[in-house]
């Protein structure tokens, strides 16, 4: 079975000076160590919420198909400093909207400010890039609302071969695929 390289990246000005610790960035790692039935190697980083930064690191974790998926948690909102978004539109070859739509339909059954969210997904250099939310109970709602995509997404570019564990989610491949 194939090792998964996932990188996660937390975009937060207090996390990354550490006035509080990155409980999201370890909510993404647990949410996919249940998911997955691969190995998985994390390759983890806390940045400021500043785009050259974050461009920075989803090129670095893109680059050489260093990881198969990178999940971003944070700076998906329209304040001024949450600038996630632009890094990834910035950097990806395809955006797939979709994404964004789904998990933001998913949220507004809880939240209505979930309008206010633009997170997004896209491919940069073979790798599937996935914006979440900041808060760990929205991380695992959207992630469980479009992760049944995901690892047909990984099969279209190139990527590992991701076997979930079926109790905990499903994933969707069409049949032949």
């Amino acid at each position: 079975m194939d090792t998964i390289n996932i990188g996660i990246v937390t975009t937060s000005d207090r996390a990354s000076e550490g006035i509080y610790e990155d409980i999201s960035g370890k909510a993404i790692m647990e949410t996919m160590s249940e998911y997955l039935k691969n190995p998985i190697e994390y390759h983890y980083r806390c940045v400021p919420d500043e785009k050259h930064l974050i461009e920075e690191v989803l090129l670095d974790f893109s680059r050489d198909k260093k990881c198969d998926l990178v999940v971003t948690t944070g700076g998906t909102g329209p304040a001024p400093r949450d600038v996630t978004v632009d890094a990834t539109l910035e950097v990806c070859d395809k955006i797939l909207p979709g994404f964004g739509e789904q998990m933001r339909a998913v949220s507004l059954q809880y939240v209505p400010t979930a309008i206010l969210s633009r997170q997004t997904a896209g491919i940069c250099c073979s790798t599937l890039i996935i914006n979440l939310p900041g808060k760990p109970k929205s991380i695992r709602e959207c992630l469980d609302a479009v992760f049944p995509a995901v690892p047909y997404c990984i099969d279209l570019i190139g990527g590992r071969y991701m076997e979930t564990d079926e109790n905990v989610i499903r994933a969707f491949r069409p049949k032949g695929a």
